[in-house]
Protein backbone atom coordinates (compact mmCIF):
# COMPACT_ATOMS: atom_id res chain seq x y z
CA UNK A 1 0.00 0.00 0.00
CA UNK A 2 1.23 3.50 -0.85
CA UNK A 3 2.86 5.49 1.94
CA UNK A 4 2.18 8.83 0.23
CA UNK A 5 -1.01 10.24 -1.30
CA UNK A 6 -1.10 11.26 -4.95
CA UNK A 7 -1.23 14.93 -3.97
CA UNK A 8 1.84 14.53 -1.75
CA UNK A 9 3.69 12.78 -4.58
CA UNK A 10 2.72 15.45 -7.10
CA UNK A 11 3.95 18.15 -4.74
CA UNK A 12 7.35 16.49 -4.28
CA UNK A 13 7.62 16.09 -8.06
CA UNK A 14 7.00 19.82 -8.43
CA UNK A 15 9.29 20.78 -5.54
CA UNK A 16 12.33 18.71 -6.53
CA UNK A 17 11.84 18.86 -10.28
CA UNK A 18 13.62 15.59 -11.07
CA UNK A 19 12.97 11.86 -10.87
CA UNK A 20 15.84 9.38 -11.38
CA UNK A 21 14.87 6.29 -13.42
CA UNK A 22 16.59 2.98 -12.80
CA UNK A 23 16.35 -0.78 -13.17
CA UNK A 24 18.68 -3.59 -12.21
CA UNK A 25 17.93 -7.17 -11.23
CA UNK A 26 20.55 -7.19 -8.44
CA UNK A 27 18.80 -6.22 -5.21
CA UNK A 28 21.91 -5.20 -3.25
CA UNK A 29 23.27 -3.11 -6.11
CA UNK A 30 19.86 -1.49 -6.52
CA UNK A 31 19.81 -0.56 -2.83
CA UNK A 32 23.17 1.16 -3.17
CA UNK A 33 21.99 3.08 -6.23
CA UNK A 34 18.85 4.12 -4.39
CA UNK A 35 20.82 5.29 -1.35
CA UNK A 36 23.26 7.27 -3.51
CA UNK A 37 20.34 9.05 -5.17
CA UNK A 38 18.78 9.71 -1.77
CA UNK A 39 22.03 11.01 -0.29
CA UNK A 40 22.36 13.26 -3.35
CA UNK A 41 19.01 14.85 -2.51
CA UNK A 42 16.55 12.92 -4.71
CA UNK A 43 13.28 12.14 -2.98
CA UNK A 44 11.66 10.12 -5.76
CA UNK A 45 12.76 7.02 -7.64
CA UNK A 46 11.05 5.51 -10.68
CA UNK A 47 11.93 1.83 -10.81
CA UNK A 48 11.54 0.92 -14.48
CA UNK A 49 10.03 -2.57 -14.32
CA UNK A 50 11.48 -4.09 -17.48
CA UNK A 51 13.15 -7.31 -16.33
CA UNK A 52 12.06 -10.74 -15.15
CA UNK A 53 11.04 -10.81 -11.48
CA UNK A 54 11.26 -7.02 -11.35
CA UNK A 55 8.43 -6.96 -8.83
CA UNK A 56 10.56 -8.95 -6.38
CA UNK A 57 13.37 -6.42 -6.60
CA UNK A 58 10.94 -3.53 -6.24
CA UNK A 59 9.35 -5.08 -3.16
CA UNK A 60 12.71 -5.33 -1.44
CA UNK A 61 13.70 -1.80 -2.47
CA UNK A 62 10.46 -0.40 -1.09
CA UNK A 63 10.97 -2.15 2.25
CA UNK A 64 14.51 -0.79 2.36
CA UNK A 65 13.35 2.75 1.58
CA UNK A 66 10.67 2.65 4.28
CA UNK A 67 13.14 1.34 6.87
CA UNK A 68 16.26 3.32 5.98
CA UNK A 69 15.44 6.30 3.74
CA UNK A 70 12.72 8.46 5.33
CA UNK A 71 10.78 10.52 2.83
CA UNK A 72 11.93 8.55 -0.22
CA UNK A 73 8.98 8.05 -2.57
CA UNK A 74 9.15 4.84 -4.58
CA UNK A 75 7.28 4.49 -7.86
CA UNK A 76 7.27 2.16 -10.85
CA UNK A 77 7.63 2.90 -14.56
CA UNK A 78 7.11 0.90 -17.75
CA UNK A 79 3.78 -0.40 -16.41
CA UNK A 80 1.67 -1.62 -19.33
CA UNK A 81 -1.62 -2.87 -17.87
CA UNK A 82 -3.92 -2.64 -14.86
CA UNK A 83 -2.82 -6.00 -13.47
CA UNK A 84 0.80 -4.91 -13.26
CA UNK A 85 -0.23 -1.57 -11.74
CA UNK A 86 -2.24 -3.37 -9.06
CA UNK A 87 0.66 -5.70 -8.31
CA UNK A 88 3.10 -2.85 -7.83
CA UNK A 89 0.65 -0.86 -5.71
CA UNK A 90 0.30 -3.92 -3.48
CA UNK A 91 4.09 -3.84 -3.14
CA UNK A 92 4.03 -0.21 -2.02
CA UNK A 93 4.30 1.82 -5.24
CA UNK A 94 3.45 5.47 -4.55
CA UNK A 95 3.14 6.36 -8.23
CA UNK A 96 2.73 4.50 -11.52
CA UNK A 97 4.27 5.65 -14.80
CA UNK A 98 3.20 4.16 -18.13
CA UNK A 99 4.60 4.41 -21.67
CA UNK A 100 1.11 4.95 -23.12
CA UNK A 101 -2.32 6.22 -22.03
CA UNK A 102 -4.42 3.32 -20.76
CA UNK A 103 -7.74 3.92 -19.07
CA UNK A 104 -7.66 0.59 -17.20
CA UNK A 105 -4.55 1.78 -15.36
CA UNK A 106 -6.21 5.11 -14.58
CA UNK A 107 -9.15 3.31 -13.00
CA UNK A 108 -7.15 1.06 -10.66
CA UNK A 109 -4.81 3.88 -9.60
CA UNK A 110 -7.61 6.38 -9.01
CA UNK A 111 -9.46 3.81 -6.91
CA UNK A 112 -6.52 3.76 -4.49
CA UNK A 113 -5.68 7.44 -4.87
CA UNK A 114 -2.25 6.64 -6.30
CA UNK A 115 -0.68 9.10 -8.73
CA UNK A 116 -0.35 7.79 -12.29
CA UNK A 117 1.52 9.46 -15.12
CA UNK A 118 0.77 8.18 -18.64
CA UNK A 119 3.03 8.61 -21.63
CA UNK A 120 1.30 10.97 -24.04
CA UNK A 121 2.32 12.36 -27.41
CA UNK A 122 -0.62 14.45 -28.61
CA UNK A 123 -2.76 17.21 -27.17
CA UNK A 124 -5.77 14.91 -27.47
CA UNK A 125 -4.06 12.23 -25.33
CA UNK A 126 -2.98 14.81 -22.78
CA UNK A 127 -6.52 16.18 -22.54
CA UNK A 128 -7.99 12.70 -22.12
CA UNK A 129 -5.45 11.88 -19.41
CA UNK A 130 -6.46 15.02 -17.50
CA UNK A 131 -10.14 14.15 -17.89
CA UNK A 132 -9.28 10.81 -16.26
CA UNK A 133 -7.70 12.60 -13.30
CA UNK A 134 -4.03 12.74 -14.27
CA UNK A 135 -2.00 15.30 -12.27
CA UNK A 136 1.26 15.18 -14.23
CA UNK A 137 1.46 13.95 -17.83
CA UNK A 138 4.55 12.11 -19.03
CA UNK A 139 5.90 13.30 -22.38
CA UNK A 140 7.50 10.27 -23.98
CA UNK A 141 9.80 9.93 -25.75
CA UNK A 142 10.87 13.43 -24.77
CA UNK A 143 13.68 13.77 -27.29
CA UNK A 144 11.26 13.21 -30.18
CA UNK A 145 8.99 16.06 -29.09
CA UNK A 146 11.36 18.49 -27.38
CA UNK A 147 10.76 21.69 -25.38
CA UNK A 148 8.92 23.39 -28.27
CA UNK A 149 6.15 20.81 -28.02
CA UNK A 150 5.76 21.55 -24.30
CA UNK A 151 5.62 25.28 -25.02
CA UNK A 152 2.95 24.63 -27.64
CA UNK A 153 0.83 22.62 -25.20
CA UNK A 154 1.14 25.18 -22.41
CA UNK A 155 -0.20 27.92 -24.68
CA UNK A 156 -3.83 26.76 -24.81
CA UNK A 157 -3.52 24.64 -21.64
CA UNK A 158 -1.42 26.52 -19.05
CA UNK A 159 -2.78 24.25 -16.32
CA UNK A 160 -1.16 21.14 -17.83
CA UNK A 161 1.78 19.71 -15.87
CA UNK A 162 4.33 17.90 -18.04
CA UNK A 163 7.19 15.54 -17.19
CA UNK A 164 9.46 14.68 -20.14
CA UNK A 165 11.34 11.40 -20.01
CA UNK A 166 13.89 10.39 -22.62
CA UNK A 167 16.15 13.05 -24.09
CA UNK A 168 16.76 14.70 -20.72
CA UNK A 169 20.38 15.09 -19.61
CA UNK A 170 21.94 16.67 -16.50
CA UNK A 171 23.37 19.71 -18.28
CA UNK A 172 22.41 23.34 -17.77
CA UNK A 173 21.62 23.82 -21.46
CA UNK A 174 19.31 20.81 -21.66
CA UNK A 175 17.51 21.40 -18.38
CA UNK A 176 17.10 25.13 -18.98
CA UNK A 177 15.47 24.36 -22.32
CA UNK A 178 12.91 22.08 -20.70
CA UNK A 179 12.11 24.28 -17.70
CA UNK A 180 11.97 27.46 -19.78
CA UNK A 181 9.34 25.66 -21.87
CA UNK A 182 7.28 25.10 -18.72
CA UNK A 183 7.80 21.50 -17.59
CA UNK A 184 6.93 20.63 -14.00
CA UNK A 185 9.68 18.05 -13.57
CA UNK A 186 11.89 15.75 -15.62
CA UNK A 187 12.64 12.04 -15.57
CA UNK A 188 16.28 11.10 -16.05
CA UNK A 189 17.64 7.60 -16.60
CA UNK A 190 20.91 6.50 -18.19
CA UNK A 191 22.15 10.07 -18.69
CA UNK A 192 22.24 10.31 -14.89
CA UNK A 193 22.66 6.70 -13.70
CA UNK A 194 25.08 5.66 -16.42
CA UNK A 195 26.28 2.21 -17.39
CA UNK A 196 29.78 3.27 -16.33
CA UNK A 197 28.62 4.19 -12.84
CA UNK A 198 26.88 0.84 -12.48
CA UNK A 199 29.81 -1.14 -13.93
CA UNK A 200 32.31 0.61 -11.66
CA UNK A 201 29.92 0.68 -8.69
CA UNK A 202 30.88 4.32 -8.30
CA UNK A 203 28.12 5.32 -5.92
CA UNK A 204 30.03 8.37 -4.70
CA UNK A 205 30.01 9.77 -8.25
CA UNK A 206 26.31 9.02 -8.57
CA UNK A 207 25.57 10.88 -5.35
CA UNK A 208 27.62 13.82 -6.60
CA UNK A 209 25.95 13.79 -10.03
CA UNK A 210 22.44 13.67 -8.54
CA UNK A 211 23.25 16.60 -6.25
CA UNK A 212 24.65 18.57 -9.19
CA UNK A 213 21.63 17.85 -11.38
CA UNK A 214 19.21 18.96 -8.66
CA UNK A 215 21.22 22.16 -8.20
CA UNK A 216 20.96 22.89 -11.93
CA UNK A 217 17.20 22.30 -11.85
CA UNK A 218 16.85 24.71 -8.94
CA UNK A 219 18.97 27.33 -10.72
CA UNK A 220 17.23 27.22 -14.11
CA UNK A 221 13.67 27.22 -12.81
CA UNK A 222 11.71 30.42 -13.13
Amino acid sequence: MAQFSRLEVAQVMKDTGMIPLFFHNDIELSKKVLKACYDGGARLMEFTARGDFAHEVFGELTKYAIAELPGMIMGVGSVTDAGAASLYMALGANFIVTPVLREDIAIVCNRKKVLWSPGCGTLTEITRAEELGCEIVKLFPGDIYGPQFVKGVKGPQPWTSVMPTGGVSPTEENLKGWFDAGVTCVGMGSKLISKEIIANKDYAKLEKDVRAALAIVKAVRK
